[in-house]
């Protein structure tokens, strides 16, 4: 496997229908970047972040910064990965308090996701714009897949709202939804799936704040970010760095990292929706 076949592979969303493929692409991925990289490059501000520089094959270009901490390597995660394939379909009856499930939890879908991110920092120079909807669209599968695969029915859709003016339903106002969790038929659970937190924080709240006032319903909103931290420009050649997106304090204990929220809410969110609302 080489960087171009990475590359023109994650570009395809069809490669991506189920889980399964999902952890073979970052086998892929990890297999190649084991013994093809240029250089791994040491943040200089949080040192357990790398940047990953491509050789010759892709323009010695330098991919996001990758938490070390939560990124498997290749033999890691082989194992790894079919434990957490395991885990999923039985999170109602596991331990919630066993850190070892949720280290598989976090760090599996954190490589599985900077896998497809950093091949897609693989693009030509100029496309940066359809690297990021790309991995957009794909992690807001993901994690889509990980939570259907706990048992919950969940999609993305556009929900319409009536609008009543003098008793009557003037027009529908459209709302498009990351994700959509329903009981019998009536809408359960919101939710907002990003990649960052980076100018979305607010709209969460608006759209929380619209739809109650809309529909007269106190429908829980959630959202899920995954990496909060993004490439600083450096003020010196090869002074590599990175600044944090989200709140400083609330991640200082989670590596500056919203993926931590990720294990919360499949091991402690989905049970309680299985058993209480589902």
């Amino acid at each position: 496997m080489n960087l171009t076949r990475l590359v023109n592979k994650v570009k395809d969303k069809n490669n991506f229908t189920d889980l399964t493929r999902y952890v073979a692409f970052c086998g892929e991925y990890l297999n190649y970047v084991q013994d093809h990289l240029q250089a791994i490059i040491i943040s200089q501000n949080e040192n357990h972040y790398q940047f990953y520089q491509y050789n010759k094959e892709g323009s010695f270009q330098i991919t996001r910064p990758i938490n070390s901490n939560l990124m498997y390597d290749s033999k890691k995660f082989l194992k790894a990965s079919q434990e957490f394939l395991k885990i999923l379909p039985k999170i109602q009856t596991i331990d919630k308090n066993d850190q070892s499930i949720r280290g598989i939890l976090n760090n599996s879908v954190y490589t599985i996701q900077q896998s497809i991110g950093a091949a897609l920092d693989g693009l030509p120079i100029g496309k940066s714009n359809i690297a990021r909807k790309l991995n957009g669209d794909l992690f807001e599968h993901f994690i889509r897949l990980v939570i259907q695969e706990t048992g919950i029915d969940c999609q993305s859709n556009t929900i319409q709202i009536p609008i009543i003016v003098d008793g009557k339903t003037d027009f529908f106002m459209k709302y498009q939804h990351d994700l959509i969790i329903k009981k019998d038929d009536e809408i359960a659970i919101i939710g907002s799936i990003k990649t960052s937190s980076k100018d979305r924080i607010d709209k969460i709240f608006i759209d929380k704040f619209l739809y109650s006032k809309l529909t007269e319903k106190t429908t829980p909103h959630i959202a899920i970010f995954f990496h909060d931290v993004q490439r600083k420009n450096p003020r010196k050649e090869n002074e590599m760095g990175l600044i944090p997106r989200f709140y400083r304090d609330i991640l200082k204990d989670t590596q500056l990292n919203s993926i931590h929220w990720t294990a919360f809410i499949i091991v402690t969110f989905v049970p309680i929706c299985r058993q209480k609302t589902f």
